[in-house]
């Protein structure tokens, strides 16, 4: 089996913590940090299973500002 190494995006929904991959598209939650963490790895593992990843570069993550107009 080989070891891969994915970006978790997490934010706080009420009082659950949410967690994405966005190379993979899975999506998880859980009560604490770790706990959403912990279930997106067994998502995504899941989810690789049955949709194996092509080969592709690590992702460029960045961030970005927006202006409100009101």
């Amino acid at each position: 089996m080989e070891n891969k190494t994915f970006t978790a995006v997490i934010h706080r929904e009420d009082n659950l913590f949410v967690a994405e991959c966005p190379e993979v598209g899975t999506i998880s939650q859980g009560a604490s940090i770790d706990e959403a963490l912990e279930n997106l790895k067994e998502a995504t593992e899941l989810y690789l299973e049955d949709f194996p990843m092509p080969q592709t570069g690590k992702p460029f993550i960045t961030t970005f500002d927006t202006v409100s107009h009101g």
